[in-house]
């Protein structure tokens, strides 16, 4: 899957299928720290991800 992180910017490409929470684990990111969307949709840390899907991880940044 092709797998679009934005801090710092870059693309890689993720074999799949996997969850969610595997792919953050494999990117070394903390799931309650990141969002990751899927199309237009933030899917779930239960989410089962297809090798052919394309999502984007985000940050989560709060303010105050």
């Amino acid at each position: 899957m092709q797998v679009r992180l934005s801090h710092p910017e870059r693309s890689v490409e993720i074999k799949g299928p996997k969850r969610v929470r595997e792919l953050l684990r494999e990117l070394n990111l903390i799931a309650e720290a990141h969002l990751v969307i899927r199309g237009d949709d933030l899917v779930t840390e239960d989410e089962l991800l297809a090798d052919t899907d394309s999502v984007e991880v985000r940050p989560v940044i709060s303010g105050g």
